[in-house]
């Protein structure tokens, strides 16, 4: 655990920049939180960064769980507390800001065309999510297929995904992935 100056201004930086970024929600940005918190910064692992965001989806509330998850793991209770503040504090600020601005244009087209030209683009970076936790965990065949598998059912049906994620875990529980 690493509880110096540095590594706290470091995890505010790196979140409160991924906050800004992070169209959709938390999300959008794993892929680039992987690369920084596995590649860039060697907080983790790419096993221990799968394990936070099952742990993170499967929690009840925000989906911005992850950042707090990665906060604790490398700085304790401090980095989980600086890591989401970083994460929520500067998109809070900008929604707000944003917020005001929309209200005052209210009668423009504008704000309707941007919320619509968004919409793909988040879209578009919570596959890029999914591709990159894909490629994090399935070292196997067997676990590709699985993953393969879990998408097709989510996708096809109206089943809740926390059932796929569920049945994912008892399935690498049992030892079979």
């Amino acid at each position: 655990m690493n509880t110096s100056l540095g590594a706290y201004l470091t995890m505010a930086w790196t979140f409160g920049l991924m906050s800004l970024l992070a169209i959709g929600g938390a999300n959008s940005v794993i892929p680039e939180m992987h690369r920084l918190a596995v590649d860039v910064h060697h907080w983790m692992n790419d096993a221990q960064f799968a394990d936070m965001f099952g742990i993170a989806q499967l929690s009840p509330g925000p989906n911005v769980l992850i950042v707090t998850l990665i906060g604790y793991h490398v700085a304790g209770i401090g980095g989980a507390a600086v890591a989401t503040l970083a994460m929520c504090g500067p998109s809070a600020m900008f929604a707000y800001f944003i917020n005001h601005v929309l209200k005052r244009s209210s009668h423009s087209p504008w704000p309707a065309l941007l919320q619509a030209a968004l919409v793909p683009v988040s879209i578009g970076l919570m596959c890029a999510s999914g591709l990159v936790l894909a490629l994090t965990v399935d070292r196997s065949w067997a676990a590709a297929g699985l993953t393969i598998a879990a998408a097709v059912v989510t996708f096809t049906t109206n089943l809740n995904p926390l059932w796929m994620l569920v049945i994912g875990g008892c399935i690498g529980f049992a030892g079979a992935v």
